[in-house]
């Protein structure tokens, strides 16, 4: 009924970008599966727009033998960059639980600014499993501050 989890970085409304880790599909699915969704991070990860501190881009999972097409789709989408996510122990892509490929896709503060839209044209790319844009799944987060102190927020509806 409730999942906790961190997030990589929420905006005014509570949309999260996750998946920096790469596991982004389970843990989409966690949060689907729950009644409620709070989110607890550092204070560096709340902002009024999403990518502005993550930089990194959207992670996207796809489909090993799509993941070509699915970029060149992501720039004609829009994004500056669309890069295959290199696993750091091994040589080669990162592979997820799933057996998937990530894409870290950098879109414009614009794009950003509309989040649903964004994971809909995304998800709509044939080979796109999931993306990393957790939109109106929050509904409370709590960030932490350097000191003591806890800055608790609610989604606006």
């Amino acid at each position: 009924d409730l999942a906790i989890d961190g997030a990589d970085e929420c905006d005014s409304n509570l949309n999260c970008i996750k998946g920096g880790g790469g596991c982004l599909t389970q843990e989409k699915i966690v949060a689907y599966s729950a009644k409620t969704l709070v989110i607890v991070a550092d204070c560096s990860k709340d902002q009024t727009i999403l990518g502005t501190k993550w930089t990194k881009g959207v992670p996207i999972e796809v489909i090993p033998m799509a993941y070509k097409m699915v970029q060149n789709k992501l720039l004609e989408l829009g994004s500056t960059a669309a890069n295959l996510r290199q696993a750091k122990a091994k040589a080669g892509p990162c592979v997820t639980d799933n057996g998937c490929f990530i894409i870290d896709a950098v879109f414009p503060v614009d794009a950003m600014k509309e989040p649903e839209k964004l994971e809909n044209s995304i998800i709509g790319i044939p080979g796109v499993v999931c993306t990393g844009l957790f939109v109106g799944m929050a509904a409370e987060a709590f960030f932490g501050k350097s000191s003591t102190e806890v800055v608790r927020r609610k989604r606006n509806n």
